[in-house]
This record gives C-alpha cells, sequence and structure tokens, in this order.
C-alpha cells in the first residue's frame, strides 16, 4: 500500500511540475541575434590563433604557417560562398538535383582540402611529435576505424 502511495504521489508531482514547466515558458522565445560575417570573421581568426598557439610554432615553423592559414582561410571562404549560393537558389526540383548539390558540395570541399594538406606537409613535416599530436583533435579528426567525412571538419561548418 505504501508503494502504491508513493507511486501516486510521484506521479502527482510529476504531472505538476510537468504543467508548471509548460506554463512558465514564455509564447515566443526571443531570437538569438543573426550571425554575421563578422562574427564568422572574428571565430575564424580566434580558431587560427588557437592553433598556433597550442601548436607552440618556433621560429621556422612560424615561416611554414602562412600557406596553411590561407589554405584554411580559403577553404572558410568558399563554404561559405557555397552556402550562400544554395541558399539564393530556388529549391532544387528532383532528388537528382539535390543529389547533384551534394555532389558539387563534396567536390569542393575535396579540392579544398586537398589545398589545405598540400599547404600543411611542410610545417607538419618541421613539427615535433608533441606538435603534431595536437593537431587532429584541433581539427576536429576524432581516431576511429572510420575516415571522417569532410563535412564534419570545422573548416566546412560555414557551409551548413
Amino acid at each position: 500500500m505504501r508503494s502504491f502511495r508513493r507511486l501516486a504521489l510521484a506521479c502527482v508531482l510529476g504531472a505538476s511540475f510537468a504543467c508548471g514547466a509548460a506554463v512558465a515558458q514564455p509564447a515566443n522565445p526571443p531570437a538569438d541575434p543573426p550571425y554575421t560575417a563578422e562574427d564568422a570573421a572574428a571565430i575564424l581568426d580566434a580558431r587560427l590563433a588557437a592553433l598556433k598557439t597550442a601548436l607552440k610554432l618556433t621560429a621556422d615553423q612560424e615561416k611554414l604557417w602562412p600557406p596553411v592559414e590561407a589554405a584554411i582561410r580559403d577553404a572558410v571562404k568558399g563554404a561559405a560562398a557555397r552556402r550562400d549560393k544554395r541558399e539564393a537558389a530556388p529549391p532544387p526540383a528532383t532528388v537528382l538535383d539535390i543529389l547533384g548539390h551534394v555532389a558539387d558540395s563534396e567536390i569542393a570541399r575535396g579540392e579544398a582540402l586537398r589545398k589545405f594538406v598540400d599547404a600543411a606537409k611542410p610545417l607538419v613535416a618541421a613539427l615535433t611529435p608533441a606538435q603534431k599530436n595536437r593537431i587532429p583533435a584541433f581539427l576536429g579528426v576524432r581516431p576511429s576505424e572510420t575516415l571522417p567525412s569532410s563535412a564534419e571538419l570545422w573548416i566546412f561548418e560555414e557551409e551548413e
């Protein structure tokens, strides 16, 4: 009998809490301020500065950084341009149109990623093992049995 009373009390309290929480919610929650190009640029600058800080580049390594930064900036710029183009275009009419957009985006991300990899090779070759160890986590590449999708990398998040 005690168990039944406790269960009943728990149900009543749970229902009261749920109703109270539902009533306490504002009818129209305030909208988040728009994410601007200036916001995106500030975040990219911070990420690049953080990556350089995490790597703790030497003076010789620092000379190899500009092509890496340029490749990342170009990849982010391209991702934002693809997003803007997609948003301005009329909705795809068929599933093949959708798949065509996906294919075009995959090709563009692949090309940008190849440019980044090629630009990063001289720098990575000059890094110590400890510095190399910091790169995957910073870029968002997690150790796993499967290869990451280019869409999972933060350099392409502006495309979303």
